[in-house]
């Protein structure tokens, strides 16, 4: 799995990065055919000061493209968000790849 963690008007500190991996690596855990990991961290200069920071991230599984965003005003928060709209997705995609084999008919008995 790669994973590339880049920042737009804002330096990504090592203990940022440390804590985007730590929660990311949950997604790892329920699905291991992730093949890359792209996040994106940004501080926007908006008026709104409860939607500053935004966080978003594409995963490329096997087959499919995920994309999610969280905006809020702590970036750790906005991360938080992130992290559980990729599980709920990467879980839904998950049980949709699995759920491909059909029960046979059942014969009725006369």
């Amino acid at each position: 799995m790669n994973l590339t963690i880049s920042g737009h008007h804002l330096e990504v500190t090592p203990a940022l990065r440390n804590y985007v991996t730590s929660k990311l690596e949950r997604i790892s855990r329920h699905f291991d055919q992730v093949v890359d990991i792209r996040v994106l961290l940004t501080v926007d200069k908006i008026k709104d000061k409860d939607h500053r920071q935004k966080a978003e991230c594409n995963i490329h599984v096997k087959g499919k493209d995920i994309y999610a965003e969280s905006t809020h005003a702590d970036l750790y928060a906005a991360v938080d968000e992130l992290a559980d709209k990729l599980d709920r997705q990467v879980l839904r995609y998950k049980d949709k790849v699995q759920e491909h084999h059909h029960l046979p008919m059942k014969k009725e008995v006369a």
